[in-house]
């Protein structure tokens, strides 16, 4: 039976070095892991990706173990140094391509040395995966830190089935062509064989881009690239549903909800659940209830808004 091979940015495992030199395991609950939860769980799988700790702070007597502890929860770590996951991940990721995929065209900054090491990185998953894989595996990328991977895992292993999915909106071409690395991320995604999308409008910007600065054209989704058919579609992610029913019904859960209801009496309430983030309108959203009320004054008394936002990106300017 063929194994599922996911790589992601950060595994579903975080590694922590704590005061005392101990090494700490904590379980992610990032949206990323959460919805490839059951994949993981119910698969023949394994997970290639950062462990979330830079090389520079292990000893080397450390790195061994921590491999064997994350083999155990078939978890194969790609360590990088401090200096890699600045440019890589602070830089190219969340500096170029966040702000411009999310139409904050100004917000971009195009390093070449951010791309340098971009690319250096996704060469150094390459080498991760070029240890485990075997012929009959099922590979399957995620997210725009990656977006050079399955080209690199096609040229190597022709025969292997890769597929990619995109977790932010890929824009119109307008705005994708400002990138100087337009056309080498184009090919490094079309090394797939088969992309996803959130919604079917990412997955037609995508085509747009690859017909008009690489001359291919898309039929019924399907591009044919050097006579390799890639095949392009949306699909919309979903919940953890059991996770929200089984809350639902959680006794702690319903006291809370009594209390708040308590306290606040008939009001309606709105809650906002956000990270920290110039692309979420957090401000603008503020802005819109104060433009409510203002208009609609007889519904002040009438709700309250619960915001919720989580520290995210803390390295990153805007």
């Amino acid at each position: 039976m063929p194994r599922l091979v996911i790589i992601s940015n950060r595994l579903p495992i975080s590694v922590q070095k704590k005061i005392g030199s101990s090494i700490e395991y904590q379980r992610s609950a990032g949206g990323l892991a959460t919805g490839l939860g059951s994949f993981y769980k119910n698969y023949e799988s394994l997970w290639i990706g950062w462990p979330g700790i830079a090389r520079e702070g292990l000893k080397m007597g450390e790195v061994k173990p921590i491999q064997d502890t994350l083999k155990e929860e078939k978890c194969y770590p790609v360590f990088l140094s401090r200096k890699d996951v600045d440019r890589y991940y602070n830089g190219f990721c969340n500096r170029t391509i966040w702000p411009l995929f999310h139409y904050f065209p100004t917000y971009a900054d195009y390093d070449n040395e951010y791309w340098k090491t971009y690319k250096k990185v996704n060469k150094i998953f390459l080498d991760t995966v070029a240890e485990i894989l075997k012929p009959d595996d099922l590979v399957w990328i995620h997210d725009y830190q990656l977006m050079l991977l399955p080209n690199m895992i096609c040229e190597m292993f022709p025969e292997t089935i890769i597929g990619f999915f995109l977790h932010i909106p890929f824009p119109s071409y307008e705005i994708f062509r400002l990138l100087p690395w337009r056309n080498e991320i184009l090919m490094g995604l079309l090394g797939s064989n088969l992309i996803g999308f959130h919604t079917y409008d990412y997955a037609r910007h995508f085509q747009s881009s690859v017909r008009q600065l690489l001359g291919l054209d898309s039929v019924l989704g399907q591009i044919n690239v050097n006579g390799r058919i890639v095949k392009i579609d949306a699909f919309p992610m979903g919940i953890d549903y059991h996770f929200y029913s089984n809350a639902s019904k959680n006794v702690e859960i319903i006291e809370e909800s009594e209390k708040l209801k308590e306290k606040l009496g008939n009001r309606k309430i709105i809650i906002s659940v956000d990270r920290l983030d110039y692309t979420k309108g957090i401000i603008n959203r503020l802005k819109a209830i104060d433009l409510f009320i203002e208009k609609n004054p007889e519904y002040e008394k009438k709700f309250t808004l619960v915001l919720v936002v989580v520290p995210s990106r803390i390295g990153t300017k805007n």
